[in-house]
């Protein structure tokens, strides 16, 4: 049996209510495979142990991470880094312990040097220090990264890592105080839209330039690579769509998409984190591999969403529910997809 992703194997995916977790889980549903999820505290690694022996899955995408932007990243240091740490370690480990077949661990593009050589290959990794509003995170990743390649050269396991760009989409955090970027940039105009404010003011100076991609091409690209890599080299592969933008004329972008007329201001005082971070996808480019959605059809896409769930306001629509949680149906005659009502939330 090939190690890469089969269309008839189960596949777990940790992380599923978040933003690239239900994106892997809407793809996978799409090709064909059964999907498994779960809303125990992965956290508690007894439980993480008892899940996978239950459920015995050939393939787990760690997905699953406490993530937020520069303000919470930068004053909740010690939490982004203990409990990141937690979470990917019983995950990693524990499917190690369980035999899974196939691992891959999603990371993230802040583990590279705040000054990397732009485009940023993966050689890059550990070749100068990181940018110090977001450094305990990337610590993290960092140790993720390495449990993940020490079980392949140690142990022979098929497990690599991804490194996704600055990602936007369906199942976001539209919190305007810990959010990413993008997200909170929605949060913001939608509400001085509907309050009529007539300015909002940005983190920073706009200056910095940055690389953003749609969840749905990060799931699929990260599908891609499962489907077709049977052993990455190095042992994480960078994905992205290789443009990018200053974050003020996102901001005009957004305003535009939005439709507010206001001013938008930048607050200099308040830190701009890496000044360029573009990624270097030659690895993933030679599988053929091409995003789908440009930035500006995918922002109003997922703009449209939000409003559309609370026309009048266009502003509560921006606090979704959790969508249900689902768990494989193993007496089934075939693997579906049905709702978990035992499920403890996470």
């Amino acid at each position: 049996m090939t190690s890469c992703l089969g269309k008839t194997d189960r596949v777990y995916v940790a992380g599923h209510r978040g933003l690239v977790g239900s994106a892997l889980c809407h793809t996978l549903h799409k090709r064909g495979n059964a999907v498994i999820t779960t809303d125990i505290d992965l956290r508690k690694s007894d439980e993480v142990a008892r899940f996978y022996q239950e459920t015995r899955p050939d393939v787990a995408f760690i997905a699953a991470a406490k993530v937020g932007g520069i303000g919470v990243n930068s004053t909740l240091g010690a939490d982004f880094l203990y409990q990141n740490l937690v979470i990917q370690n019983n995950l990693i480990w524990g499917a190690h312990q369980a035999n899974v077949r196939r691992l891959v661990f999603l990371g993230s593009s802040c583990i590279y040097p705040r000054d990397a050589a732009q485009p940023i290959q993966e050689s890059a990794l550990m070749t100068g220090p990181l940018e110090p509003t977001n450094r305990p995170y990337a610590i993290a990743k960092i140790a993720g990264l390495e449990l993940v390649a020490a079980l392949r050269r140690q142990y022979g396991r098929d497990y690599f890592s991804v490194m996704p760009t600055n990602l936007y989409g369906p199942n976001d955090k539209y919190d305007e105080q810990a959010a990413h970027v993008i997200p909170a940039m929605i949060a913001k105009m939608l509400r001085a839209k509907r309050d009529g404010a007539p300015f909002v003011t940005l983190l920073g100076t706009g200056k910095p330039l940055r690389e953003f991609m749609h969840s749905h091409d990060c799931a699929d690209a990260i599908i891609t690579i499962a489907e077709r890599v049977e052993q990455p080299s190095p042992n994480h592969v960078n994905i992205g769509t290789g443009d990018e933008i200053s974050i003020a004329e996102l901001a005009r972008l957004v305003a535009a998409e939005v439709a507010y007329g206001g001013e938008l201001r930048f607050d200099a005082s308040m830190p701009d984190g890496t000044p360029r971070k573009l990624l270097d996808c030659s690895a993933l480019r030679g599988l053929g591999w091409q995003p789908k959605y440009a930035l500006r059809e995918g922002l109003r896409a997922v703009i449209q969403s939000l409003t559309a769930a609370a026309p009048e306001s266009g502003v509560r629509g921006i606090t979704t529910r959790p969508a249900e949680s689902f768990v494989l149906t193993l007496h089934a005659p075939a693997f579906a997809l049905v709702p978990d009502r035992r499920a403890r939330h996470r």
